[in-house]
This record gives C-alpha cells, structure tokens and sequence, in this order.
C-alpha cells in the first residue's frame, strides 16, 4: 500500500506571515500522525520563508513516523542540516535560490556524477536517497547509475494534463517512467499537484509506488474537512 507522507511547509508558512510561532508545525506535525500520517515532509529552503533550519531539529527529536527532508544538495548548510538529523530519507531537489516551488526534477544524465557523489555521501550516513526526477525514461534510467534508492516523480504535468485532457493520456509517461524504475529495481516515490482529484487514479495505475508527498493541496483541504478528516481521506484515496 503506498504511504502517505504530509509535507508541512504551509502550516510554517501561516506561522511566518504573522511572526510568533502559531500554528505551531511540531504540534501540526504530531496532529497528522495521530490522525494516519505515515510520515512528514519538510523542504527547508535557504531563505528559511517557510520551514526553517531550527524546526527541522525539533520535527526530528518529536515525530515517530518516516522523516523525509527534501531540499538542494548543492547548498551545504542543506547538507549539514541532513547529515546532523539524518532523516529516514533525503529528496535530492534542484531548486533555484529564491524558487516559489519546485518545478522540475534533475537532468541526471548531465548530472549523474555530481549526484552519485551525493548520493553516496547520504548512503554513508545510513540515510535513504530519493532523487527528484521528470517523468522521462532517460531520467530514471542514469538516475540508477546514481546508486540512489528510489526516485520521485515530479507530477505536476500529470495534475494539469488530468484536468485538460483524459486520466490516461495524464499517465502514459507515468506508467512508463514507473516500468522503468521497476526495471532498474528503484523505489518509487511521487509528489507535486497530487489532489482528492487525481490522486486515486494516479495511485490504482501506478505500479510500485511507495509514498506520496503531499502538501498544499492536503493543508489546503484541511481548512474546509478539517485535519484528521483531510488526512482520513487522502488514505482512504490511497486504499
């Protein structure tokens, strides 16, 4: 069954806009496990304007679930931060300083001997890598030459195209890049515009997939449903 993993970083980013520490993420965070998390994402940015370095020390001390940290390897005080909490997993994403959120995976064909050593550096600290990645084949592929773990799918096209065109054709490079990855034996992860909408459908056809992450449109469900019924649902879409 593939695991639903919460990424936090609104319920920060409400807690930012008016300074104080209300919502309080750690609480937020302990709430979405009690109610069926089965893990949080947090994607600590070097500006800090959401989910800040000192959070993700204290997320690390408190949640019992799978802790996934997603951010920019090529910053070092990412790096840091990862290596001294040393979540279950690491999601390697190539953001740009000052990026409003993610839109696009790595080229790990250009970049498959940077991220080989990064992977490695990960690997050493007992830490499991997943690596941001297009819904392209070629991607997947030298994305294994990595030694990486698993990959996430970047899903925004999917979310978009679910809308303007037909679920299938939305998935066809999907399925695809997950044969793939069944291929090359890599975990598969997924996340970015994933919704009640389009989740069950991306969910039921998508072979092998172990873990979603989700957060703005979760967060954003959970103003209307309220949490633990946000939550419910979107295991319930997983089922």
């Amino acid at each position: 069954m593939t695991k639903l993993s919460v990424n936090i970083n609104k319920i920060a980013t409400l807690r930012n806009s008016r300074g104080g520490d209300t919502p309080n993420v750690l609480q937020a965070a302990l709430a979405c496990e009690k109610f069926g998390a089965q893990g949080i994402t947090v994607h600590p940015r070097p500006d800090e304007r959401h989910i800040t370095y000192e959070d993700v020390y204290t997320l690390k001390e408190h949640i019992r679930t799978e802790f996934n940290i997603e951010g920019n390897c090529q910053e070092q005080k990412f790096i840091d931060l990862v290596i001294a909490n040393k979540p279950a997993q690491v999601t390697l994403v190539p953001d740009a300083r000052g990026q409003i959120t993610s839109n696009h995976g790595w080229d790990t064909v250009k970049e498959r001997d940077y991220l080989r050593d990064m992977v490695s550096l990960f690997k050493e600290q007992g830490i499991r890598v997943s690596i941001f990645v297009d819904p392209d084949v070629r991607m997947v592929e030298a994305a294994k030459e990595t030694g990486t773990d698993r990959i996430e799918l970047y899903t925004e096209d999917y979310a978009l195209n679910y809308k303007k065109a037909s679920a299938e054709e939305a998935l066809e490079p999907y399925l695809n890049a997950a044969l793939a990855a069944k291929d090359c034996d890599l975990g598969l992860n997924a996340g970015h515009d994933l919704d009640l909408d389009n989740l069950p459908y991306f969910a039921k056809n998508m072979p092998g997939l172990l873990e979603v992450s989700i957060g703005h449109a979760l967060i954003s469900d959970a103003l209307y449903m309220g949490l633990e019924e946000t939550i419910k649902s979107y295991r319930e879409a997983l089922a």
